[in-house]
């Protein structure tokens, strides 16, 4: 095999797995309005310890699955993370039969722990199985294979779980408790297939990994890296003032991605409408995404798209708080375009100049993500308040964006406490 040809086909199967990141991550929102139905969950922030226990696995074990990549290699560690989400789908099952809630949760638990374990060992690959003159190109074509993952995602499910959203509803109002019980468990038993699914695909996907022509990395190997003068990894504000920035920004993604359903229906959407509107948020992302590579550098640098995506964010923020109806939910829709070149522009920030430091420093911005998990708990705990409500609730969402703000103006050039 030529090496223009090995490197296509090592793309090939990196993109199916950033498909697969996006697929599995943007599956929450429609998840979110079908527990809450099947669950019986109350409003406020029952419905949102789906996004704490997925996301919260980043922070948990994003150091340790770096320790176990230290003992299996790349490969298998990938492989493995893959056969650690088959088994979290697999926990569906049983969760749908009861209609149990936790165990729904300890399933998203065992999801996340293996998304966290395949995006530490992944990323990496991407800028290596080609020349890296051209690592740009293959990191943007990964993003829009994630980003299109997470614009199908909520169609595909919303369309499994709820296809009949408005009648279910009206249906269920109308029966006695125990026809109540008895459809309710017949709908819980729509999940079982879909996750099925996902699993038999995931353990495939762990084989394919393992006989893919990626190579071998050695992740103990930092010998390319400069020293950092003796510093310790604790003595780079850009890094930690970066990941307070990046766990911020997680929480506005996941609450503009994840909250917009149960937000659509409190403005008087449907639930047939609202079910697929993290599909619009995603897409808005895709937009965002595109930009992103027609622009950068060319047209402005990555600090400047962060300080604009910051700005971008309050503008839409604010308009949805003080508008009304569908108009107020479609601005929470383009937060996605606000927020599509967040995550690139901060990492590289927050990593330059760590040295041998490198990978602790992105074991750090990865355990950000934890972000997903606490801040659209905090928006749910503030709509449930009479005296809030959900719609100015997302007040929550401006000083976050005021810090990333200041990040790409002011903290990422702070080079000493």
């Amino acid at each position: 095999m030529s090496r223009s040809s090995h490197t296509a086909a090592a793309v090939a199967v990196l993109g199916a797995l950033f498909f697969l990141f996006g697929f599995t991550t943007w599956l929450n929102g429609p998840l979110i309005g079908y527990l809450k139905i099947i669950c019986e969950l109350k409003d406020g922030a029952e419905p949102f310890y789906v996004t704490f226990a997925f996301y919260i696995a980043y922070f948990v074990t994003a150091l340790p699955m770096s320790a176990v990549l230290g003992r299996t290699g790349m490969k298998r560690g990938m492989m493995y993370g893959l056969f650690t989400m088959a088994l979290g789908a697999l926990l569906f099952v049983p969760a749908a039969q009861a209609r149990s809630y936790p165990l729904f949760l300890v399933g998203l638990f065992v999801i996340g722990t293996g998304l966290s374990l395949l995006q530490t060992a992944s990323n990496p690959y991407i800028t290596v199985v080609g020349p890296i003159e051209s690592a740009a190109v293959r990191i943007s074509i990964m993003g829009i294979c994630n980003k299109m993952a997470g614009v199908l995602a909520p169609i595909i499910l919303g369309f499994v779980l709820l296809g009949d959203a408005d009648t279910l509803q009206s249906e269920l109002a109308s029966l006695t408790p125990d026809a109540y019980a008895t459809r309710l468990d017949e709908v819980a038993s729509r999940v079982i297939l879909p996750y099925g699914i996902m699993a038999v695909v995931l353990v495939g996907l762990g084989f394919m990994v393992l006989y893919s022509p990626l190579p071998e990395l050695d992740p103990e190997v930092d010998t390319h890296l400069p020293t950092s003068d003796g510093r310790s990894v604790f003595s780079f504000p850009g890094l930690l003032l970066g990941a307070l920035a990046l766990f911020l920004y997680v929480g506005v993604e996941v609450m503009a991605g994840d909250t917009i359903g149960l937000y659509g229906q409190s403005q008087g959407m449907s639930l047939e409408a609202s079910k697929v509107l993290t599909s619009y948020t995603l897409g808005c992302m895709v937009v965002g995404y595109v930009i992103g590579i027609i622009g950068i550098p060319r047209l402005f640098s990555q600090s400047q798209a962060l300080a604009a995506s910051a700005i971008l964010g309050v503008v839409f923020t604010i308009a949805a708080i003080f508008l009304n109806g569908p108009i107020s939910v479609y601005c929470i829709a383009i937060l996605g375009l606000a927020n599509a070149l967040v995550w690139p522009a901060i990492w590289p920030l927050a990593i330059s100049g760590l040295g041998v430091h490198t990978k602790t420093g992105s074991a750090f911005l990865i355990m950000a993500i934890a972000g997903g998990a606490i801040l659209p708990l905090v928006y749910g705990s503030l709509s449930a308040h009479a005296s809030i409500g959900p719609q100015q609730a997302y007040w929550v969402m401006i000083p976050c964006y005021l810090f990333i703000l200041w990040y790409a103006l002011k903290g990422a050039l702070i080079a000493r406490w």
